[in-house]
């Protein structure tokens, strides 16, 4: 008998690591700094509480089904942010509100491919993605990305065939942090558009992007309903983490398609998450200008305090959004050391081999660093124990 899609999927890091926990426990000497998990564990700021609460209390709406797609209202806001930040515009009837992130890309695939076609994803990938792909029975093609740790134009061409659906790129990238360029985007948007395909481009981090301004220019071209699917979170601008609050920017009639699966499987986004993201829109400008430069200090923490880390044989290969991505140096394999550092020095980081192919060489020497919940302080701690970290 065959396996079950599930069963032939690999477990989830988030939930692997989390067993790894299990029955340990730390000293207020050398606590536990967790590493692992790219999400804030901070409640949202008042005024949002306060609206989703106001509305459980006094709006019967919040209790109800509401439009599959998502409210009218949150569609509307968040299309004149888009249009705005990206400098094009953007209208309501091409914005989906989705049950997170995860939903929104889980609906694309579902509107895009059918039983064994395929999309190309970079290596590092998002572990997410690869795992909704082999359930869904659509094959992964690995990109391995190159210099800078950014994926190429050509590599991905050359891995094209007649069952190739999509391109699906994450900037700033989960789990190597680093910005895609624009032009770079703009090449795979060429060459999704040349080769019939379509362009995934899940910008879940654009929050904590360093650059000011748009950060590419795909809205800006007439034709782009026919070749981009843009996907974003709520979860990380406005701490909704658990309200699982997504988007989807794309044309209307791939929306109609997506409609089908999200009816499916959610009937509607959850309305107090929706609520609280609509109002974060409105009100939340300067605050999370504040949370933005709290995650580029972090960033540029890791980036000033490298040293000690790089005399060791660490290398820096990506950081940027909630993200640092390394190369260890020490002769066993990632998942090994990964284990070690749980208990000789209480650091939990994701080995390089849950974000690549299975027997990929260069996962074995890569950790994902996540800093969302670590501050500059608590980053230097970091810095101090991998430096006394023998392997």
């Amino acid at each position: 008998m065959p396996l079950a899609r599930t069963e032939a999927t690999f477990v989830s890091p988030i939930v692997e690591s989390r067993r790894w926990l299990k029955g340990m426990t730390f000293s207020d000497d050398q606590p536990l700094l967790n590493l692992s998990q790219a999400a804030p564990a901070d409640a949202p700021p008042e005024g949002l509480r306060r609206a989703m609460a106001e509305a459980l209390l006094h709006e019967t709406s919040s209790h109800l089904y509401g439009p599959v797609l998502g409210n009218d209202d949150l569609r509307a806001a968040l299309a004149e942010q888009m249009s705005t930040h990206y400098q094009a515009p953007v209208k309501a009837e091409e914005i989906a509100i989705t049950s997170g992130c995860n939903q929104a890309f889980a609906a694309t695939i579902a509107c895009l491919c059918g039983e064994g076609d395929e999309v190309i994803l970079p290596t590092p990938w998002y572990f997410n993605h690869k795992m909704w792909l082999d359930m869904q029975g659509v094959t992964a093609l690995p990109l391995p990305v190159g210099v800078g740790m950014l994926p190429e134009v050509a590599r991905a061409e050359a891995l094209i065939t007649e069952r190739t659906r999509a391109i699906a790129l994450v900037t700033p990238n989960n789990p190597c942090g680093v910005e895609y360029p624009a032009d770079l985007l703009e090449a795979f948007f060429d060459l999704a558009k040349r080769r019939g395909l379509t362009l995934i481009v899940d910008e879940t981090y654009r929050d904590f992007d360093s650059r000011t301004g748009a950060p590419h220019h795909l809205f800006q071209r007439d034709d782009w309903q026919g070749t981009l699917v843009h996907l974003y979170s709520f979860s990380k601008a406005y701490r909704l983490t658990g309200h699982r609050v997504g988007a989807i920017a794309a044309g209307v009639g791939k929306l109609f398609e997506m409609e089908k699966f999200l009816d499916t499987v959610t009937i509607c986004p959850a309305q107090v998450g929706q609520i609280g993201a609509t109002w974060g829109i409105a009100n939340l400008v300067q605050w999370l200008a504040g949370e933005r430069a709290e995650i580029l200090d972090r960033r540029a923490a890791i980036e000033e305090g490298f040293a000690p880390l790089a005399a060791k044989g660490w290398k820096l290969l990506g950081v940027g959004a909630y993200f640092a991505y390394v190369e260890h140096p020490f002769a066993e394999s990632s998942m090994e050391v990964a284990q070690k550092m749980l208990k000789e020095i209480c650091v939990l980081m994701l080995p390089g081999t849950m974000f690549t192919p299975e027997g990929a060489p260069e996962g074995q020497r890569q950790f994902r660093v996540a800093f969302a919940n670590v501050d500059r302080a608590g980053i230097a701690e970091m810095i101090r124990r991998l430096a006394t970290f023998e392997g």
